[in-house]
């Protein structure tokens, strides 16, 4: 059911979820279609989400190989700029240089404007915006392949063995190494450096650019991972201060740390030096 954003929500997840389906990836399907009501009906994948059943697997790097496998699959579906579905045309955005503002603007005006009272957050985002400019259009990879937008555990449900895709009404296209970063470096389920090296080169090495040296993957992997950990952290104080969702500050802590461990990446220099000067990391208990 969706009264807010209906037209996504309902008409576009039910389109996206056919075009899964035919190129053989698991996504519920539509039975019934009510959208005067505000409602559809879809098969019920069930509740078992990969986050639950991977934390009691030894090797889990086989398990997450298996969601890096739907990646692929999900890249090798030709790439359209519309899909006409229910007598509507629904059209595909690119990740381009506005949209990657739009979203990583949230932790300005998110978490910035909630836990940085009395400082200057003007100036502040005015100088690390800047600099996010020039990382965003030093990204070496084109924005043609169809990009899930949030590919994560929680967003994987197995049921008989099977691995079914939800919440893919966000699609669009973007990025090869986007989808990478949203299952590699999940904030709600860390995964160990090493493992998240495997799988990178796992990636790398069944992917479509499999031909371009690894620098070039990381240097986007990196700049993708920043642009949506920033993101992450104002999506997740929009649903703490305006939907009154506190369980989500939680996560925040490991989405600092994530965004340090990327930092470390020469490239980021001078954004490092700016969120050092302007944005100690706060603790939990200040929040």
């Amino acid at each position: 059911m969706a009264k807010k954003e209906k037209f996504k929500n309902l008409l576009v997840y039910a389109a996206v979820n056919k075009l899964l389906a035919k190129n053989n990836i698991s996504a519920p399907k539509l039975l019934n279609y009510y959208y005067q009501d505000n409602m559809i009906e879809i098969s019920d994948l069930g509740d078992l989400d990969f986050k639950n059943v991977v934390t009691n697997k030894k090797n889990k790097v086989k398990e997450y190989k298996k969601l890096i496998d739907i990646i692929l699959k999900i890249q090798k579906i030709k790439v359209i700029q519309k899909l006409v579905y229910k007598n509507s045309t629904i059209k595909f955005q690119k990740y381009d240089l506005k949209n990657l503002h739009k979203e990583s603007d949230l932790f300005f005006d998110w978490y910035l404007k909630f836990f940085y009272l009395g400082k200057n957050i003007s100036k502040i985002k005015k100088s690390i915006r800047g600099e996010l400019n020039f990382l965003y259009k030093k990204l070496f990879f084109k924005n043609n392949f169809l990009t899930h937008r949030d590919f994560h555990a929680s967003n994987i449900i197995c049921k008989r063995g099977k691995l079914g895709v939800i919440d893919s009404q966000d699609m669009i296209i973007g990025n090869p190494l986007y989808d990478v970063v949203s299952l590699v470096d999940d904030i709600r389920l860390i995964i160990p450096t090493k493992d998240q090296e495997k799988l990178i080169d796992y990636y790398h090495s069944k992917s479509k650019i499999k031909k371009y040296d690894k620098q070039k993957i990381k240097t986007d992997y990196d700049i993708l991972s920043i642009q949506r950990n920033l993101k992450i952290l104002g999506i997740f104080t929009r649903l703490f201060k305006r939907d009154g969702k506190p369980q989500y500050l939680r996560y925040i802590p490991n989405t600092w740390k994530m965004i340090n461990k990327r930092l470390k990446n020469p490239i980021f220099n001078n954004l490092r030096k700016l969120i050092k000067k302007n944005l100690p990391i706060r603790k939990l208990k200040e929040i």
